[in-house]
């Protein structure tokens, strides 16, 4: 920590859903979503984390299992016990109460890779394009919170070492954008281990997947996404604003 410098009340952990590749657009998930998780800091320390470590040792008698959504749908590694279907209702239900019941805020992207190659042929890759507006939503909210003279970190899970080059040039690029717009974004980017246990780490990873459900198939009913949603930044005002759709 420099001198003079502080940290803001706020830490935010990010995830994604599907990919950001242009070439091949599969049709059943042709959306990539970006989701930003905002916790304050007192909120993850005395609530976030009791809820987390409870329901690890309600299910598995330890707090070393790591919450992972592809895992769970396909009831894979430590969830090979979900194949028990009264089992596999009673974790899905008090895995929703856990992420009902935890203070934290939404900010997600849904970029339609389709209408964007459609669209805009020339454009910046989904991931950039979600990540700027992501950090400008984040920016007014931190702003609304009067944290912007605050440091705050970004928590990201590794992806490789060229992929986390990538993301923090453009994370770089968006920043100096802003800057000659007369806007200093105070966020820093921290990259952690695929093996982290984090707790806002899971969360990010819980939510993403029901978003981009969502955004997919919107007249399909989700448990999931009902929950989710109240998260939502601006929440039930949420469109544009907890969750932008583009183009």
């Amino acid at each position: 920590m420099q001198e003079n410098q502080k940290f803001s009340d706020y830490l935010i952990f990010a995830d994604e859903s599907g990919d950001h590749g242009l070439t091949s657009i599969n049709p059943e998930n042709p959306v990539f979503v970006l989701v930003f998780c905002i916790f304050k800091k007192s909120d993850y320390i005395s609530v976030v984390k009791q809820i987390i470590t409870k329901l690890k040792l309600d299910f598995w008698g330890h707090d070393l299992a790591i919450l992972h959504n592809h895992e769970i749908r396909k009831s894979k590694g430590e969830f090979t016990f979900l194949f028990n279907e009264e089992v596999r209702l009673k974790f899905l239900s008090e895995l929703n109460k856990a992420i009902e019941s935890i203070p934290f805020s939404v900010i997600a992207t849904a970029i339609d890779k389709r209408n964007l190659k459609k669209d805009y042929p020339n454009s910046d890759n989904p991931y950039l394009i979600a990540l700027g507006f992501c950090l400008e939503h984040a920016y007014a909210f931190l702003k609304k919170e009067n944290q912007l003279k605050h440091l705050t970190h970004i928590v990201v899970e590794c992806r490789g070492k060229a992929e986390d080059q990538d993301l923090e040039l453009a994370f770089r690029r968006i920043s100096d954008q802003a800057s000659r717009q007369g806007e200093q974004y105070p966020f820093d980017i921290k990259f952690a281990n695929k093996k982290t246990n984090s707790c806002g780490l899971q969360i990010a990873d819980l939510v993403a997947h029901p978003i981009a459900r969502h955004v997919v198939r919107p007249e399909q009913q989700s448990i999931a996404f009902e929950v989710v949603k109240k998260k939502l930044l601006g929440y039930p005002n949420h469109m544009g604003i907890g969750l932008k759709s583009y183009p």
